[in-house]
């Protein structure tokens, strides 16, 4: 994780609806809760402007499953941006069980912001990215 910037965490039941057949999370959970607290995240700190300027689409997910979560677990979903250009973000994000905080998933996501009423990819301010990221080598 980043030294400098914090990460962001959300608490996350296990529901029912999101055990599988073969009695643990299912995959496609994890990744809702993966794009979940990365919406919690910026939605609890960007500024209201760019809230109302921005949406954000995923380019590519990465995701390791390490430990399966189960009905009556509480997870943490844990969640920081790592290297950002104007139009491209890392986001990091763990999947802990809270009892213990075993690492139960984690993932790598690629991000576009979006600019909310052309569709299009936008530059995302220096405030803002000096808020939530770590510059990419050689990004302004």
């Amino acid at each position: 994780m980043s030294e400098t910037l914090p990460a962001f965490e959300m608490a996350v039941p296990v529901e029912p609806g999101d055990i599988d057949v073969l009695g643990h999370v299912n995959n496609v959970t994890y990744l809702r809760w993966v794009q979940d607290v990365a919406v919690a995240h910026w939605t609890a700190f960007a500024p209201a402007a760019d809230q109302a300027k921005l949406v954000w689409v995923v380019l590519r997910h990465e995701i390791d499953y390490k430990h399966p979560a189960r009905l009556g677990d509480q997870v943490i979903a844990r969640t920081w941006v790592g290297l950002a250009t104007r139009v491209r973000f890392e986001r990091h994000t763990e999947l802990l069980r809270a009892a213990d905080r075993a690492l139960l998933a984690k993932a790598l996501t690629l991000w576009c912001p979006l600019d909310r009423s052309t569709g299009k990819p936008a530059s995302v301010s220096a405030e803002v990215r000096a808020r939530f990221s770590l510059p990419a080598p050689g990004a302004a």
